[in-house]
């Protein structure tokens, strides 16, 4: 395996920080969360086989923020592997509007993803699933073993399996970046447990990816250095959930200061554009799939003529479109790795981690103001039957 430097800049005169470890360690920790779910492998299977053989099954994914881009990233692949609908909703909308997901005649698997498993809305969504549905099933991955959703699982075992990732994955700092690439990695892996030994060289190949991610660590805080007013992240199908993560990334670390945006390649045509000025970066994230990629080269070509001569960086399959002013990080893409999304997010962690650090903004606790915290705070649950008509 390659050698990379692992030092990032940093406000700490120790020279450490939270959130600069948790971006760092991803790579050694799919390795750690593949092994945790081979060795929980029979009782996962033994979960989800009868579950997967109601043939009216449908499944949502949900949980709040990154945790919800969490489903949004993943729903393609479980969609197609399991051949059953697949939803994905934030828990944020769920528990505002429960009779506009749930449907109460048909079987429902739940799969809630959370850092902490104290987020209200994840605890009101898990109750609100077993309210509105007759026959539902709950699927829970958490990085807390303490947290409520993990301690809920112990009330029902024959309708609830928890997935308790490693300690190290329960980030400290307040973004969250290895809980988001491990519980989604955890999400696809669960996906092909019938096949899991298969899917080791896949693994092992995201984790030199993401290593050569993190050896372009130069260029991507020479982008944050260059102090774009506007940042965009572009992605399709699975890299949409990604996109939407790496902007998330970008604004919290800067406490907002940073302007950014994601949206799908063809989408950002229909009106989100106006959002590129002259002092713009566009970030392209390539999907794997090579009819898809026709779509997006496109884009990156339209948005070549542009003559504000549009900066941008290119993330994906090494065959990259030659830009006046672009940038790219070609990584070895193989079409049939449903994981390769996972190592591609460490580019918005790293782009907000820098951009904090040069704006002198701590990136551990960025937002100054208190306004986000680690574990949402001020969000009051209300009962269906106390609203007045």
């Amino acid at each position: 395996m390659m050698q990379i430097n692992n030092e990032l800049p940093t406000l700490d005169s120790d020279g450490d920080t939270h959130t600069q470890r948790e971006i760092l360690s991803q790579p050694e920790l799919w390795g750690e969360v593949y092994q945790l779910i081979k060795n929980e492998s029979a009782a996962i299977a033994g979960f989800l086989k009868p579950i997967l053989q109601i043939s009216n099954l449908r499944v949502v994914l949900t949980g709040a923020g990154t945790s919800g881009y969490i489903g949004e990233s993943a729903q393609g692949t479980l969609q197609k592997q399991w051949r059953r609908p697949v939803q994905a909703v934030p828990t944020t909308e769920i528990v505002t509007r429960p009779e506009a997901v749930f449907i109460r005649p048909a079987p429902t698997l739940l799969i809630s993803f959370a850092r902490s498993g104290n987020s209200p809305e994840s605890v009101e969504t898990v109750r609100l699933a077993d309210v509105h549905c007759d026959e539902v099933y709950h699927l829970i991955i958490t990085c807390n073993r303490e947290g409520a959703l993990a301690t809920m699982s112990t009330a029902n075992p024959g309708k609830v399996y928890c997935l308790v990732l490693p300690e190290a994955t329960n980030d400290k700092s307040l973004a969250m970046t290895s809980s988001f690439t491990c519980m989604l990695l955890s999400a696809l892996l669960v996906a092909h447990i019938d096949t899991l030994q298969d899917e080791f060289s896949k693994v092992s190949k995201i984790t030199e990816q993401g290593n050569v991610i993190l050896d372009r660590k130069p260029l991507l805080e020479t982008l944050a250095q260059k102090g774009f007013e506007r940042v965009v992240f572009l992605g399709s199908g699975e890299m949409l959930g990604v996109a939407k993560e790496c902007h998330l990334k970008l604004l919290e670390l800067t406490d907002g200061k940073q302007l950014c945006m994601s949206d799908s390649f063809l989408g950002f045509r229909h009106g989100p554009r106006a959002f590129v000025n002259a002092n713009t970066l566009v970030v392209y994230l390539f999907s794997r799939n090579p009819h898809i990629l026709r779509y997006e080269r496109d884009l990156v070509e339209d948005t070549a003529r542009d003559p504000r001569n549009i900066a941008s960086l290119q993330i994906g399959r090494e065959d990259q479109i030659t830009l006046s002013n672009g940038h790219a990080i070609a990584l070895d893409i193989d079409q049939e790795n449903p994981y390769q999304m996972i190592p591609v997010t460490l580019v918005g962690q790293l782009l907000g981690y820098y951009s904090a650090v040069h704006a002198s903004i701590n990136p551990d606790s960025p937002s100054a103001s208190g306004s986000i915290s680690r574990v949402v705070q001020g969000v009051n649950i209300y009962q269906e039957h106390d609203a007045k008509s």
